[in-house]
């Protein structure tokens, strides 16, 4: 039996998708388990023990891109796959998985892609299921008859090889991070939009009272299109830090991360590929729910200030921006000497 896994398209969410991913291959441990995604979840999921291998959407995987679209779809057909599990909610995925003639294509019945899907599945409806967003994509599978019930989910685990730890720890060194010192992942962005990141002074200070007080080593996280940010929390630092931002791939941030005793950061996927390979995670939140996307891990501390419009998931304040803003710079402090005073 041959399976296709269209992941989901954000890294974080890609991270909540791992226990149903592991369902998958507990249902059928002895099919081939072919992952789907973007290429930035490629190269997360790639070498994983729920996947066999992981194939890259080009361009960014909509229908807008016909060409690219209609190529995958080519290759899709060439592999002959027998079922396809659509994770996404989208159109394009059911459309994708259609046009490549996969014969079972399983998915949840919205976004007006029922007609594409052989087996349609029903969307829980509020309160059915836990709000967290692992079960939503978990009861797919329970109601699709893939596992019986769904298991309660607090932790997921991503594997880092040792080749890719010890080329992480060459990087680090090299950029300045012995590893005598505490190092600390700072990673300030967020891909979904501005409204999610917290000021860049006040990760500043955190930072800063960090080096002061534990002698850590800052490095600071992010894509090329991040850079800007990370540059103005070095700026605002008054100790030096180390800023990789646009420096690294992501095939290499687990392994990065595996090399940090803690990450603070926002609710973005850096938090949630921390918080997947254990090191404790220090998020704020701010526009968005923790109870929906919080990361699956024990240790963490999450850091909220709790206002009227809070959360209103859009990706840039329309007023003042309060529900970063009331955070102060001593709550997240204070959450990251909790985890350090513990080493």
């Amino acid at each position: 039996m041959k399976i296709l896994v269209r992941a989901p398209n954000w890294i974080g969410d890609s991270i909540l998708a791992i226990p149903a991913m592991e369902a998958v291959r507990a249902r059928w441990p002895r099919a081939e388990i072919v992952g789907l995604s973007r290429p930035g979840v490629a190269e997360i999921y790639a070498g994983q023990p729920f996947v066999d291998r992981v194939i890259p959407l080009d361009a960014g995987g909509g229908l807008k891109d016909f060409r690219a679209m209609e190529g995958t779809a080519i290759k899709l057909r060439a592999e002959r796959l027998d079922s396809a599990l659509l994770l996404p909610n989208s159109f394009s995925s059911a459309w994708l998985a259609w046009r490549a003639g996969i014969p079972e294509r399983i998915g949840y019945s919205r976004d007006g892609r029922g007609i594409l899907l052989t087996r349609k599945i029903r969307v829980p409806r509020a309160g059915e299921i836990p709000k967290h967003e692992s079960y939503y994509y978990m009861e797919l599978l329970r109601r699709a008859g893939w596992c019986n019930e769904a298991p309660q989910i607090t932790q997921v685990r991503l594997h880092v090889s040792a080749d890719a730890l010890q080329s992480a720890e060459d990087v680090l060194k090299k950029a300045g991070a012995p590893p005598n010192r505490p190092r600390v992942a700072l990673a300030a962005g967020a891909a979904y939009g501005s409204a999610k990141c917290w000021l860049p002074e006040r990760f500043a200070e955190v930072a800063d009272r960090l080096i002061d007080d534990f002698r850590a080593s800052v490095i600071l996280f992010g894509t090329s299109s991040e850079r800007g940010i990370t540059s103005r929390i070095a700026q605002c630092m008054k100790q030096p830090s180390i800023n990789l931002a646009g420096l690294t791939n992501v095939a290499l941030l687990p392994a990065l991360m595996a090399r940090c005793r803690l990450f603070v950061g926002n609710d973005s996927g850096a938090m949630h590929v921390a918080a997947a390979i254990g090191i404790p995670v220090v998020a704020v939140f701010g526009p968005t729910d923790p109870e929906g996307t919080a990361p699956l891990t024990p240790h963490r501390i999450l850091v909220r200030e709790p206002v009227f419009c809070s959360p209103c998931f859009l990706r840039t304040c329309p007023i003042d921006h309060r529900c970063m803003k009331r955070i102060q710079a001593g709550a997240v402090y204070n959450a990251a000497r909790n985890w350090l005073e513990r080493a």
